[in-house]
């Protein structure tokens, strides 16, 4: 079961528990007091792309609710509020002029938040990119992004760098640039661009470098980094092509991301894979030392855990990366995928899964965080954990959502075992506070604590229910995590 068996008392004393969201799914307000207009509010208008075509016009009008909200996650006991600024809310265009009242919102919201002695944590991009820069030289596909994104970035450090102890550069780097250039399910929308999408994802990490090293140049002594959607991976069996496979598997699809944040320098398997198919970066001179410089500056790894995975070899003629990807909620329709010639990834017969097809495997989050301390030694910050469901409001406005106390419960248990083995765990955020739109999958996949009244169809009245389980998570931080074991 464990090394062995040990009693965990408690969290940490200032341990800081959390709850997360981005602008694009909560803030609605979208082209309200100078905001720009991002990629998501072009791609969402793009018939099909998204479930029964809704939009973050309007998402939970957080823009408006913000003061309920804080007021809310202050009557829960929230430590740190993990959100993350619009960058077409600070630079309408991307670059050039700085929108006044958009930096004021955040300004508001970070005070908001110290009011009640709730640490901000702020990602700097959760994957809204300002669509002027789209149009002027195609967004993360051009060097050009990097300046625009450090001087955003610097923007936010020189206004909010004395209040803002926690930066998060980027959010799920992995996953904006495979669903946007490999997958087309997210914008620009490309399909199997390989070579386009190890270049982007060379632009993100030079911008993400940059940005660390300008934090620090300006005098920045807080806590920086990125969060990694990680999804840890398991053999199917003992066969060694299998447990290659698993091998391969990490080190193009977990390692290739974590290894450049924490040492600045890509995985060599994986470099020498790319290279021999003609994907491998551009990198330009004086990029490698940058990456090394910037990767001694961080501080944590972030990490969103949602599931882990199984790897098989995958023969030549197996499954591919393009499979239909589950954003219904109807069980069982999301396909298998893979990468042929090198690992494919099987369901696993031990654990359960949501109705999106997404794996349930508490002990998953304590084997990723095992991993980042023996690879990296770097403390950790869980920046998203949470459960997407199918929420219902009873009579009396009451949401009993046992299910996703189980989960969450399940998930700090293992948690508080990677502690006592010595993971570093500074932060916990669940993904997230209130009800928000799923980016692909609507309204109706729900993560929040907090019950959002409104649907598919624009409307509803956006009143705001506790759910059970924002009372349990109450009482989790109340008790630093004692009632998990009880």
């Amino acid at each position: 079961m464990d090394m062995e068996e040990m009693k965990v008392t408690r969290f940490p004393k200032d341990f800081l528990w959390g709850s997360a969201s981005a602008a694009y799914q909560i803030e609605g307000g979208w082209k309200e007091d100078g905001k720009g207009v991002t990629n998501w509010d072009t791609f969402v208008r793009i018939p099909g792309k998204t479930y029964k075509a809704t939009t973050g016009d309007v998402a939970v009008d957080h823009y408006h609710h913000y003061k309920e909200d804080i007021a809310l996650m202050a009557e829960m006991g929230l430590k740190t509020y993990r959100f993350s600024v619009s960058w077409a809310r600070i630079y309408p265009e991307g670059r050039g002029t700085v929108n006044e009242k958009g930096l004021a919102f955040y300004q508001d919201i970070i005070d908001e938040c110290l009011k009640y002695g709730i640490e901000p944590m702020v990602t700097i991009f959760h994957w809204d990119l300002p669509q002027a820069l789209v149009d002027l030289y195609g967004g993360w596909e051009s060097p050009n992004i990097i300046e625009d994104y450090v001087r955003y970035a610097r923007t936010l450090f020189e206004h909010y760098g004395d209040k803002v102890k926690y930066w998060i550069t980027l959010n799920e780097q992995n996953i904006f640039t495979s669903l946007g250039w490999l997958t087309a399910q997210h914008p620009p929308g490309k399909f199997d661009a390989q070579k386009t999408f190890y270049q982007v994802n060379h632009h993100a990490f030079m911008a993400h470098a940059k940005a660390v090293l300008a934090y620090r140049e300006m005098g920045g002594k807080g806590e920086i980094g990125a969060s990694f959607a990680y999804t840890p991976s398991y053999a199917i069996d003992c066969k060694p092509i299998n447990a290659m496979a698993k091998r391969d598997y990490d080190e193009l699809k977990n390692f290739w991301w974590m290894d450049v944040y924490a040492y600045g320098r890509y995985p060599k398997a994986a470099m020498a894979y790319l290279k021999k198919k003609g994907y491998a970066p551009e990198i330009a001179d004086g990029d490698m030392d940058i990456l090394k410089k910037a990767a001694s500056e961080i501080t944590f790894m972030g990490v969103n855990y949602y599931q882990s995975c199984v790897c098989e070899y995958n023969p030549m003629d197996g499954v591919t990366p393009y499979g239909t990807m589950n954003t219904t909620g109807v069980k069982g329709s999301a396909q298998e995928l893979g990468m042929q010639g090198i690992y494919k990834n099987p369901a696993n017969p031990y654990l359960m899964t949501t109705d999106w097809d997404w794996t349930i495997d508490p002990m998953g989050l304590r084997f990723c965080c095992r991993e980042i301390t023996s690879r990296y030694g770097l403390p950790i910050v869980i920046s998203e954990n949470g459960l997407g469901a199918f929420d219902k409001k009873t009579e009396g406005n009451q949401i009993h959502d046992e299910y996703r106390i189980h989960y969450l419960k399940e998930h700090l248990k293992e948690l508080g075992k990677a502690i006592e083995e010595g993971c570093e765990i500074w932060a916990y955020c669940t993904w997230s506070f209130t009800d928000l739109l799923s980016w692909l999958n609507g309204y109706q996949k729900r993560y929040g604590f907090v019950y959002v009244d409104r649907d598919e169809e624009d409307g509803g009245t956006l009143n705001r229910y506790k759910k059970d389980s924002f009372y349990w998570y109450q009482d989790v931080i109340k008790t630093d995590g004692e009632n998990l074991y009880k």
